[in-house]
């Protein structure tokens, strides 16, 4: 086989894996049926190309080979198939249901073997991954009469921090608490839990109370403790975490338990690559062996680096990134040793197919896609880069290009993806990497030493004190700089497939020379004009599922109105993430309604990264620090209307009676304390209920100046039939996990239709839609990614 057909074949290997997007792997669950409907028709591609190709292209491939390439891309998808993880009968995720189905508040026991070093959680608790394999039910408060069940599969496992003092990989514990089935995200453009533990291949979870027994540790040897000696060598004297970062930026965020707040940071200024073990750490190490043993010959020095390939490799963790690194940095050892030239287009080829061979379901890892795109733009776009900087010196021409290069490739993924970029992440990269490599230098040194003499490695990791300061520095700097984040909301897969095309067209199109800037202008009208025309013309409001937490966002024609922000968690997990995706980068109006001040904090946390316009307080008076909360109270309700009015934000309270308008939104305060507000969003009444007692929504009633609704939002508490037969509501929405059991039957018995966040995740309403929920949402756009 020439390698013009291998490399067709490969294509079509990996075109045949990619085709999985159309049944929305690993969103949905999918029957072999439409695996089939898929065999098929790629098969059937196969087919016709064989009889029409060869007709319009007489130089290009046989017959034989097109069909060939159709069954290649049939059999990718039947591969791919039989290699998703699916619970096995006795998987324990198949007693979740029996689980839950138990009395509130019973709890169970899972024997197994914990399977990875435990990690920080954002919630400031310890995860895991055991290897269940045993279940008790516990049937009784005296944990009497427990169900004992042999199970197998796969954990995620969340504890309190000090439970996991001294736990390793291998240990067989028992732990005690709750098993959970993951569930699809409940808003637009929340972090997908459920998808996240299938490519795991795992289907619950476990929230733990305690670890009850601690057995004996059953693997004495793992690369996992040699991470583990390294780690404890760089914090030494480095201390954190300054040290983790030292290791991360060598091993990779995966091999390394890094504090978010670092974390964040870089992937905020558009540095993540730095953080996670790919390319340029291989090229890196591997540049800096062959320099230090060009004195030998070709064969010591391709052992020697097949070796540290082979340990940087195992260090990583067998991440998807470092393992194509390594298998073209092989290529260049075998081509260094047989004194040949290597493709590197080709090499690139090769090591996609061989790791898609060992892992088809890498296809739909991130890490994976971000590594081969960026290295497929320094390939292709780094050297016309290059030439059309000619008039600059070759190595700034060089430190220019390469970042440029893999920005553009990687781009397009990013904005569909996460649904923003960072304006500076060029400046940024470029910046920074001198300081990058001396510090990935520097760290591999420490952590060979390390190895061998942990104080000597401490010793080499300390002299990297200020240049690590000096990067988180910078870092913060950019971050801190105005429109360091620009969100531009979510991109169809049609834009994603045209921006590549573009990209394509840049690289095949050599006459365009010095007109590159057409396809720039091309690609930039592609993302901002769709985002725009949908923003002139939308009309949306959404309820936000955020637990007992009411939030609401209006949405029209570009400006934005936010009703409450929630707990800092809330904002962070659940609000920003869906105003990121609608391509949200300021708030004109915003309106605190909830009483408490904790659940205002939330504002503080967005405040950091959108700008609010006009903000409407609830308060009516300041209270009287008397105790904890009170003072924390007064606290906050300094620091809200300065951390506004530093982003030039206006600040006032509302009266109650007081009408206000926001955008094409009439608002009206009708109660301060109970919360009580009115919204005339187009032809309908909206009334907010903040969480009332079923007395204060009897005085309500009895005051006489409800309007009658047509939407009632509440918080999912019971509702007095007084209130319901005065407001009249054609729709009751309710902020919670679940609805009082009154409350449902009264709404029955009068045709009232109602949703609950916790059953139908986020509620959106549009002038020509209507109601939807996001869950049916997604199960009905699932296919189409």
């Amino acid at each position: 086989m020439n390698p013009a057909s291998g490399a067709l074949l490969s294509f079509a290997y990996i075109l045949g894996l990619l085709s999985t997007a159309i049944l929305g792997f690993p969103i949905n669950v999918v029957s072999w049926e439409e695996y089939i409907l898929l065999v098929i028709g790629l098969g059937s591609f196969g087919v016709v190309a064989a009889f029409t190709l060869p007709r319009f292209w007489r130089t290009g491939p046989r017959p034989r080979l097109w069909l060939t390439t159709g069954i290649v891309a049939a059999l990718a998808v039947i591969y791919f198939q039989m290699r998703i993880p699916q619970p096995a009968s006795n998987e324990i995720s198949n007693f979740v249901d029996s689980v839950n189905s138990a009395a509130q508040g019973q709890v169970v026991t899972v024997q197994g073997q914990v399977e990875s070093i435990p990690r920080k959680t954002r919630s400031q608790r310890s995860k895991f991954w055991l290897q269940a394999e045993q279940l008790n039910e516990i049937e009784g408060k005296d944990n009497n009469g427990a169900v004992s069940q042999g199970v197998t599969g796969k954990l995620y496992v969340t504890v309190p921090l000090i439970q996991t003092t001294g736990l390793s990989i291998g240990q067989r514990i028992a732990i005690t608490g709750l098993l959970y089935a993951p569930e699809p995200p409940k808003n637009p453009g929340a972090f997908d839990f459920q998808a996240y533990l299938a490519r795991q291949g795992a289907f619950a979870g476990l929230s733990g109370l305690q670890i009850t027994n601690y057995g004996s540790i059953e693997q004495s040897w793992g690369w996992w403790k040699l991470r583990q000696r390294i780690l404890r060598a760089q914090v030494r004297w480095l201390g954190s975490p300054t040290g983790q970062l030292v290791s991360t930026m060598l091993l990779g965020r995966r091999a390394v338990d890094l504090p978010y707040e670092i974390r964040d940071e870089f992937i905020a200024a558009g540095l993540a690559h730095v953080l996670a073990a790919s390319g340029f750490h291989i090229a890196l190490i591997l540049g800096l062996v062959l320099g230090l043993t060009r004195r030998m010959s070709a064969r010591s020095q391709f052992i020697i680096g097949l070796s540290t390939l082979l340990i940087y490799v195992g260090l990583t963790g067998l991440q998807p990134s470092v393992m194509r690194a390594a298998i073209m940095g092989l290529g260049a050892l075998i081509a260094l040793l047989t004194q040949r030239k290597t493709k590197p287009l080709g090499s690139l080829l090769v090591a996609a197919t061989i790791l898609l061979l060992w892992n088809p379901l890498w296809i739909w890892d991130l890490g994976f896609e971000l590594s081969f795109l960026a290295t497929l733009g320094l390939l292709v776009t780094a050297p016309l880069i290059i030439k059309q900087l000619d008039w600059l010196p070759p190595v700034l021409a060089s430190l220019l290009a390469v970042p440029l290069a893999a920005s553009l490739w990687t781009l397009p993924l990013q904005l569909f993806v996460f649904y923003g970029f960072a304006p500076y992440s060029l400046v940024t990269n470029i910046i920074c990497t001198p300081l990058i490599t001396l510090i990935s230098i520097g760290g591999f040194l420490s952590a060979v030493t390390a190895l061998i003499f942990p104080l000597v490695g401490s010793s080499i990791a300390w002299l990297l004190d200020y240049p690590v300061q000096l990067l988180v520095w910078l870092v913060s700097f950019f971050n801190n700089l105005s429109g360091s984040t620009v969100a531009v909301g979510k991109i169809s897969v049609i834009q994603l497939l045209l921006l590549y095309g573009l990209l394509f067209i840049g690289f095949i199109g050599q006459k365009l020379g010095r007109r590159w800037w057409l396809l720039v202008i091309v690609g930039v009208t592609l993302v901002i004009v769709p985002a725009w025309q949908t923003k002139i013309a939308q009309f949306q409001v959404t309820v936000l599922a955020t637990g007992r937490e009411q939030v609401l966002t209006i949405q029209d024609q570009g400006q934005v109105t936010l009703v409450n922000s929630g707990e800092a968690d809330t904002a962070n997990f659940d609000v920003l993430p869906f105003l990121k995706q609608q391509g949200v980068n300021q708030i004109d109006w915003a309106v605190a309604l909830d009483a408490e001040y904790r659940l205002k904090t939330g504002w503080l946390e967005m405040l950091k990264t959108l700008p609010v316009k006009n903000f409407y307080d609830t308060f009516q008076e300041e209270p009287v620090a008397t105790d904890a909360v009170a003072t924390e109270t007064s606290k906050f309700i300094e620091q809200l209307p300065n951390a506004i009015q530093s982003q030039k934000g206006n600040y006032q309270k509302i009266l109650v009676g007081e009408e206000m308008t926001v955008g094409s939104t009439t608002m009206k305060l009708v109660s301060a304390e109970p919360p009580v507000l009115q919204l005339q969003i187009n032809d309908q009444t909206w009334l907010i209920l903040g969480r009332l007692a079923l007395d204060d929504q009897k005085q309500l009633v009895t005051a006489g100046n409800l309007p009658p609704t047509q939407v009632l939002w509440c918080s999912g508490k019971s509702l007095a039939p007084e209130l319901l037969e005065t407001l009249q509501p054609q729709v009751v929405i309710a902020s919670s996990n679940t609805i009082d059991p009154d409350t449902a039957q009264l709404l029955l018995e009068s045709e009232t239709i109602f949703y609950f966040t916790g059953r139908d995740g986020a509620i959106q309403w549009t002038p020509y839609d209507g109601f939807e929920t996001t869950l049916e949402v997604i199960n009905k756009d699932a296919p189409l990614l």
